[in-house]
């Protein structure tokens, strides 16, 4: 892993990928869904814990109720959307940590319920978010994540019987220029960095 990516690579992943208000409606592939998952699962989280949970919202019914949980002009981007992603968290998560880290399976014993399952389920599952949207761009798509919703309705109409609970969502198709604005500044090194 020591060659640095191409310039190119490092536009579509970074520098003009572009968070998109327009879609083409035109549907992702089930596989593409899965391969977008495939590459995004590798990133890497603490203890590999891997909390994030990831419903794919494609149909029309199911855009229909989470947009009815979107605030503003989001509910029309998830109408018009051929997908998207509710990103979440299992507060379960130590269930499955035996099978994700065999060789310590006795690790996190003792760590679900307490207030630190809850952070670490939250800080990594945001990790495994971000990870899911450069797996995305890396493969061709746009994407548009949101944190205008209801979580709670969100977590009671798709994570109903689940201790799952609902992050931010995003979503993931081919973007249009349909109210694209000019591109925002980013705060310069100095302004956001310390070396120490």
């Amino acid at each position: 892993m020591s060659a640095p990516l191409t310039a190119a690579a490092l536009d579509q992943l970074f520098k003009t990928a572009r968070t998109r208000n327009g879609w083409d409606p035109a549907p992702l592939s089930e596989a593409l869904l899965h391969e977008v998952y495939e590459l995004a699962k590798w990133g890497p989280t603490a203890a590999n814990t891997n909390p994030a949970r990831f419903y794919f919202v494609t149909s029309l019914e199911g855009r229909k109720k989470l947009a009815d949980l979107a605030s503003g002009n989001n509910k029309a981007k998830i109408l018009q959307a051929p997908c998207t992603v509710i990103i979440g968290h299992d507060l379960d998560f130590p269930d499955s940590h035996p099978q994700l880290m065999p060789y310590a399976p006795t690790m996190l014993a003792g760590l679900k319920g307490t207030p630190m399952a809850e952070t670490m389920a939250f800080r990594n599952g945001t990790l495994q978010g971000a990870y899911l949207m450069m797996a995305a761009r890396a493969l061709g798509l746009d994407c548009g994540p949101m944190s205008g919703f209801d979580a709670a309705g969100v977590d009671e109409a798709f994570f109903s019987g689940t201790n799952i609970r609902s992050n931010f969502i995003c979503i993931l198709g081919r973007g249009t220029e349909e109210g694209l604005f000019p591109r925002n500044p980013r705060l310069d090194f100095d302004a956001a960095c310390k070396i120490v």
